[in-house]
């Protein structure tokens, strides 16, 4: 079967969130003067996504709210465990202010999408929520561009589990065989969707995170994106893509 569909991650696949993540952060600790606090801008970084990855995992798993992870994560990062809902509320409402001026996309996201454009249908699949990354996808000028837009929070279930993967194909009326999966993590996103059926695509941007899950297609940038999707694919098969 040919490969009909594109679904895409969003977060340091198509948006850069890493460096909108780390610019946020530094401008609110300037912003509250706490930028001495945690040693270099790079530490606190550290500090704030070990904390976001474990509370995020933690809702992903179904224990607590979308909106209670991210009371957690500040209240853990700043020590201050008795801080209230509606003022974890503000800080965190406040370095989202400062993470949103930084938001951009990888320079190679348009031009792959224009380039794919006339041949496939193409969706999102994100382990976030719609109220989060429809917005986000708006700001950058992507919205457009996705048939559907297919979130964790509101389906009940999370990448790596296949009904995630199968959902979205059943969102685009498709079998998993005919849709390919496009994201940046190894595990969650191209191993969650090659046990799923779909055509797993690991995008290892930075190129020195080791080979992957067998039977995934690893690419370092999406310009060789549509040369992958035009070959043959199919599970086990060479594509001449890493």
């Amino acid at each position: 079967m040919p490969i009909r569909a594109v679904l895409w991650d969003i977060d340091d696949t198509l948006f850069d969130y890493t460096g909108a993540d780390a610019a946020g952060l530094a401008a609110q600790l300037a912003a509250v003067r706490l930028a001495e606090r945690y040693g270099t801008p790079a530490q606190a970084l550290a500090l704030w996504r070990e904390i976001t990855d474990r509370h995020w995992a933690r809702f992903a798993a179904g224990e607590g709210t979308f909106q209670g992870q991210r009371q957690e994560r500040v209240r853990e990062f700043l020590e201050q465990p008795a801080m209230t809902a509606d003022e974890a509320d503000a800080w965190f409402d406040q370095y989202v202010e400062h993470y949103k001026a930084a938001w951009t996309l990888f320079p190679d996201v348009v031009p792959a999408l224009d380039a794919l454009a006339a041949g496939y249908r193409h969706g999102v699949l994100s382990n976030s929520s719609t109220a989060n990354q429809d917005p986000k996808l708006r700001r950058l000028g992507l919205r457009d561009r996705f048939e559907v837009l297919v979130c964790a929070v509101e389906l009940g279930v999370s990448k790596p589990e296949a009904e995630a993967f199968l959902a979205a194909c059943a969102e685009l009326g498709l079998p998993p065989g005919e849709v390919a999966y496009v994201g940046d993590q190894p595990e969650i996103d191209a191993r969650g969707a090659r046990d799923a059926g779909l055509l797993a695509i690991w995008l290892d941007r930075t190129g020195g995170r080791g080979p992957g899950p067998d039977g995934v297609h690893r690419i370092e940038d999406l310009d060789r994106l549509p040369e992958l999707l035009a070959g043959d694919t199919r599970f086990g098969a060479r594509s001449g893509i890493r």
